[in-house]
């Protein structure tokens, strides 16, 4: 009977001991570093002077993306599958066929859009443009189209954009390059440029309007009705 007094007792006593050691295993403290070495005095004499404090800048109107803010191809295609969903089959080998021509993306775009045409069209869009290091903002696009392209559509697009300088630089026209199309596996790729800068529409929806056409696409702040 005292054996098994003494045994209880021992277990309640290790209980706590080992509920603490669990608790510290999930939730371990936050490391911290050696105690600061003990040392002599410092010898009496002025206070050192402290840096002055860094002027801050003005803000920027617009941020540069660095040359090591661009995204890998793996990056992309990771976004391109969580924004597509099922229908991003292709969305690889686009985003290769873009790579080969283009580079490596500083940044890029996801949105939807709306358009139609019967041999004048129109489209607008809105989205979020992202870069790694300059900052995220909000996009609108409009434009007009002419050529062998009818019918309407409504689709998810994401944009590539290579060479960006500034964030604020997307704010322009991009006029479409010539022979620039290219469709796989129910994704659609085209290309704009302005300025060395290339942005590339790959789109997925309800009629990809498959048809050549001419045109651009004015980015904007602000959304607006005017597409020219």
């Amino acid at each position: 009977m005292q054996t098994m007094m003494r045994t209880t007792l021992l277990v309640l006593a290790l209980v706590p001991w080992g509920a603490e050691s669990a608790l510290a295993q999930a939730y371990p403290p936050p490391a911290s570093g050696p105690p600061p070495a003990s040392g002599p005095p410092p010898a009496s004499g002025p206070p050192p002077a402290s840096s002055p404090p860094l002027a801050s800048s003005p803000p920027l109107a617009s941020n540069p993306p660095s040359q090591s803010g661009q995204y890998s191809s793996n990056e992309v295609i990771d976004a391109g599958h969580r924004f597509f969903g099922t229908i991003s089959r292709g969305l690889a080998e686009i985003v290769e066929k873009a790579g080969s021509q283009w580079g490596l993306p500083n940044g890029y775009v996801l949105g939807q859009e709306a358009g139609g045409a019967w041999v004048a069209g129109l489209r607008y869009g809105e989205g979020m443009l992202y870069t790694k290091n300059a900052g995220d903002r909000w996009v609108y696009w409009q434009g007009p189209s002419l050529g062998f392209d009818f019918g309407g559509d409504g689709a998810r697009t994401m944009m590539l954009v290579y060479a960006l300088p500034a964030t604020d630089a997307i704010y322009q026209r991009f006029v479409g390059i010539e022979g620039s199309a290219y469709f796989v596996g129910g994704l659609g790729m085209t290309a704009l440029s302005f300025n060395n800068i290339v942005v590339v529409p790959v789109r997925s929806g309800v009629g990809l309007r498959l048809g050549a056409n001419v045109g651009y696409l004015k980015f904007t702040p602000t959304s607006t009705w005017n597409p020219f």
